[in-house]
């Protein structure tokens, strides 16, 4: 492990940008660097595995909260609304983490030719020990980053050996069900690859359950097994997380991130944000403005 902490802290010291992120050519693929705490976090994670090295993390989905360190793995197996902080970092000791995404069809590949059975875990929120087959693909998986002429040729091989010794580890049975053809979180990313593509329109839920391939009233018990929000709230989690940004990031003034996103009132919006952050969006676009001018 400490090999790849060396390898992550290099990469994320030299190419982190101002939130700590710093992407690499291999897709799905980041580092994190933090050197203090952090605020909360509010997103919507994709299926993912966080292998942190150093420092702590707490992430919330639903009613489920995980608390994280250094030698754990946290595994996101579906498409959630997440609250996440991070709780220790300093500038002497920083956080560093490296997070892959999965791909759901690497898994069913390897699923079918592992004779892997078909069961799953239903949390889709967990923590477990990194193990150090895992922690090794990483390492190569990240020496790639040092030879750009091998990253094209060889970087596919490692993500899916990565792939392999996640789902022949201690996280296996939760991963699996990313990969069954035809099952519930399979379907379900369908219609949140649509809702994030769409999320400022109108969609109808028997739109969303022919998408799934579901019957209107096995979909939303569905998405909401998955997600932990009905589609209506994952839609609304999606404009709201959307406006901040376009405020944060952007300077958006509150009624132009409301319209921008989809609502066609802006009291309901600011009700609704309230609720989500803790604060209303005007407070947020002048928190914005004031650090433009710093």
């Amino acid at each position: 492990m400490n090999h790849l902490l060396d390898a992550v802290r290099g990469f994320a010291d030299a190419h982190a940008d101002a939130h700590g992120v710093a992407a690499t050519p291999i897709p799905g693929l980041v580092t994190v660097r933090a050197t203090a705490p952090s605020a909360l976090m509010h997103g919507v994670q994709q299926p993912l595995v966080c292998l942190v090295l150093q420092g702590a993390k707490r992430v919330a989905a639903g009613t489920r909260t995980v608390e994280f360190a250094a030698g754990d793995s946290l595994l996101v197996s579906a498409h959630l609304p997440t609250v996440s902080q991070i709780t220790h970092a300093s500038a002497a000791a920083p956080y560093y983490a490296l997070a892959l995404e999965l791909d759901a069809g690497v898994i069913t590949d390897l699923m079918a030719q592992m004779g892997t059975p078909a069961r799953g875990d239903d949390a889709p929120l967990r923590v477990d020990r990194t193990e150090a087959e895992t922690a090794d693909a990483a390492l190569r998986l990240l020496a790639l980053l040092e030879r750009p002429a091998a990253l094209p040729l060889l970087h596919a091989q490692r993500v899916r050996e990565m792939h392999y010794w996640l789902l022949a580890g201690r996280h296996g049975d939760a991963i699996r069900k990313l990969g069954w053809p035809g099952g519930h979180v399979q379907r379900v990313a369908r219609a949140v690859a649509v809702l994030r593509r769409d999320y400022a329109r109108p969609s109808a839920v028997e739109r969303l359950a022919a998408i799934a391939g579901l019957s209107a009233s096995a979909f939303h018990q569905h998405f909401k097994a998955v997600t932990s929000l009905s589609p209506l709230q994952f839609q609304k989690h999606l404009r709201l997380i959307e406006a901040r940004r376009l405020m944060q990031s952007q300077g958006a003034s509150a009624s132009s991130a409301a319209y921008s996103v989809g609502y066609e009132s802006v009291p309901q919006f600011t009700r609704e944000y309230g609720r989500l952050f803790g604060r209303p969006p005007a407070a947020d676009a002048r928190a914005a403005i004031a650090r433009a001018r710093c």
